[in-house]
């Protein structure tokens, strides 16, 4: 059952003034309209183990697609409790060197992207040149309350150095088969990062498409710049929520200025959001047009992400320099960075041992099955400055 969030459907109206009607309408006509979605249930597979084709097919129209409760009960607790501990470690204030225990805070010492921080319902992103602009206009900043800190987080890049529970995530079976699927069995990585949405404060993510490299590919399709998997630790809504435009990702790089002046709004009419329980994961392609709006609500989201590319896709490619320091991918680097799937895949087995076990092609092939053990996590630091951003 998906939670009544008419209470922070109101809120969220309430911060747009004479807009408030339309703003209502938008949320509850939008949820309305995700729920009738044929795009959403179990992971299945087939006889012969395969991804089940319905949902390779629905992933294919829509650009996204939903497995329920994909994450156990027991998975989403060692989540929501490695959450829990991150935020203890997290610094006082943007910039600070120190928590609020006095210990040197999280990421501090790191030379990689870590905890990203922005103003309380902003849009730090939207109609800037950051990310080579492709968050091309700015979303509306409601004004938060005076009560509110000058600066929250919003983003925790490189996750697996973290938290065990996401490395052991990262590792999921059913995940990695859809992996499989979709990218071949030699598919790579991408990034990791959880997404924070503090309930009152979290920040806007303006409308964007996350590919940079490959839109005038010639062999451009829509699975050339790979996709992302969300796992949702508390739930997503449709004020807290990713929103989304099906189909967007087969449509080539958008002029969302143009999409935005047409409506006469930046809620644009075709767009719904992702809405998901606790322990739902979400597969949405890197093409598909999507962003959130700041959440006005009373539900924090915390989203697990971490994608993957074709090899294809990455190999001998100059990346965008997004997630990481731009450089070419060769088959070197590829497989170093790749060795955190095998890592996952083994961490994942010790704490789940009744659960048969992903098997990762590449590892198999060159006869080298990585073995984990918790002192490795600090051997982790700093491992996506190695980030295959395309």
């Amino acid at each position: 059952m998906i939670q009544d969030i008419s209470r922070s459907m109101e809120a969220c109206a309430a911060y747009y003034g004479d807009d408030a009607d339309a703003v209502r309408q938008y949320l509850v006509q939008g949820q309305q309209r995700a729920l009738a979605l044929p795009n959403r249930g179990p992971l299945r597979f087939d006889e012969q183990g395969a991804v089940h084709r319905d949902i390779l097919e629905a992933y294919s129209a829509y650009g996204f697609y939903i497995f329920e409760n994909a994450l156990s009960e027991e998975e989403v607790k060692d989540l929501a409790d490695d959450l829990d501990r991150l935020r203890e470690n997290f610094p006082t204030t943007m910039g600070a060197a120190t928590d609020a225990k006095g210990r040197p805070a999280l990421g501090a010492d790191s030379q990689a992207m870590t905890l990203q921080w922005a103003k309380p319902l902003s849009d730090p992103l939207g109609g800037s040149q950051i990310a080579n602009g492709r968050h091309q206009v700015k979303l509306f900043e409601p004004k938060p309350d005076d009560s509110a800190p000058e600066a929250t987080p919003v983003y925790l890049a490189g996750s697996l150095q973290y938290s065990l529970a996401c490395l052991r995530t990262y590792g999921h079976p059913g995940l990695l088969r859809v992996a499989e699927a979709i990218n071949g069995e030699d598919f790579t990585p991408f990034h990791e990062g959880l997404f924070i949405k503090y309930a009152g404060l979290g920040a806007a993510v303006s409308w964007h498409q996350d590919g940079d490299t490959h839109w005038d590919n010639p062999d451009f399709d829509e699975d050339i710049h790979g996709f992302n998997f969300m796992g949702q630790v508390y739930g997503s809504t449709a004020v807290n929520g990713v929103w989304v435009i099906p189909g967007s990702h087969k449509q080539g790089r958008l002029n969302i200025v143009k999409m935005v002046e047409e409506a006469g709004t930046e809620r644009l009419p075709e767009a719904l959001p992702i809405v998901c329980n606790p322990g739902d994961v979400v597969i949405n392609n890197r093409q598909l047009l999507h962003g959130s709006f700041a959440n006005t609500g009373f539900e924090t989201r915390v989203s697990v992400n971490f994608g993957f590319h074709r090899r294809s896709s990455v190999l001998n490619v100059h990346g965008a320099g997004i997630h990481a320091q731009a450089t070419t991918f060769d088959d070197a680097f590829i497989k170093e960075r790749s060795r955190l799937i095998g890592l996952a895949i083994s961490a994942r087995q010790q704490r789940f041992p009744d659960e048969q076990p992903y098997q990762y092609a590449p590892d198999i092939k060159a006869g080298e099955i990585p073995v984990w053990d918790d002192s490795q996590l600090a051997l982790l630091k700093d491992y996506n400055l190695m980030d295959l951003s395309i």
